[in-house]
């Protein structure tokens, strides 16, 4: 319900109140009621046989398990790149139906030439802002790690961080940066003790909290007042545009017969 009134608005021209609604914490308080574990999508960012940011992603799912998560790990070979496929690739469609089924995800790539590898991008490139009038990703929570060669670096990150706003994603505060990862993997491919282990722990901690507040809010916490605006617009458009296709064609056709039968009393045509 909407707690404002018209006084209220008079400062405020721009505003149309009927879409506006004032944020109430009973409201925010309100969630549905889900009874299955959350739901986590991992990519990650590496086709190598030995690949530091699969057995990172990999040693996250555990972790997410333990934390009480069903988790699924996408597996990018064979995905082609973006629009270098129909949408209707098994690739393609394994992945955007697993964006469709998470609740949140991780994302995990190596560094380099100092940004995100080009195969977790695609990955990401191929998940749809909008499939209709749905969002896949809109209200999801999001987690970032990366791995590097090399000193620690945040670039990866950070550029996913951007794509997970783009996204319309809730990005955890926490993130992680695996340095020198040749350093930090058994030859099993396990996560060895370490400050940068703890800080995976964390991290998937964390992922799996805000996970539990968001996702039954999702629904509230992304509805948006210029959104509403123009649903609003778009119903007032298709009701007027119906109401004046009907009025036009209920209208009586008018009568282009000469008359006195000769082309001298018919109305001008085409100008002329």
């Amino acid at each position: 319900m909407n707690e404002f009134t018209v006084s209220a608005l008079s400062d405020l021209p721009n505003i149309e109140a009927g879409s506006l609604r004032i944020p109430r914490a009973a409201d925010a308080e309100k969630k549905a009621a889900l009874t299955h574990k959350p739901r986590i999508l991992l990519l990650y960012g590496s086709l190598r046989e030995r690949s530091y940011s699969r057995f990172l992603a990999l040693e996250a799912q555990r972790l997410l398990e333990l934390f009480g998560c069903d988790t699924r790990v996408f597996d990018p070979r064979e995905l082609p790149l973006p629009d270098g496929a129909p949408d209707t690739h098994p690739k393609v469609r394994e992945l955007r139906e697993l964006a469709a089924w998470s609740e949140g995800m991780v994302w995990c790539s190596p560094e380099r030439h100092g940004a995100m590898s080009g195969i977790l991008k695609a990955q990401i490139d191929w998940i749809p802002l909008s499939v209709g009038a749905v969002r896949p990703t809109q209200g999801k929570t999001l987690a970032v790690m990366q791995v590097c060669g090399g000193s620690q670096s945040f670039n990866a990150v950070n550029q996913m961080r951007v794509l997970g706003r783009w996204m319309r994603m809730f990005t955890i505060p926490n993130q992680s940066s695996v340095a020198k990862a040749f350093n930090e993997f058994d030859d099993t491919g396990r996560m060895k003790p370490s400050s940068y282990y703890d800080r995976v722990v964390d991290v998937m901690e964390e992922l799996a909290k805000f996970t539990l507040l968001l996702r039954g809010r999702a629904p509230y916490l992304v509805d948006r007042y210029s959104e509403r605006k123009e649903s609003a617009e778009e119903l007032s458009r298709r009701v007027n545009f119906t109401a004046a296709v009907t009025h036009e064609v209920d209208a009586p056709v008018a009568d282009t017969t000469p008359c006195c039968g000769t082309s001298c009393c018919a109305p001008e045509q085409n100008g002329r």
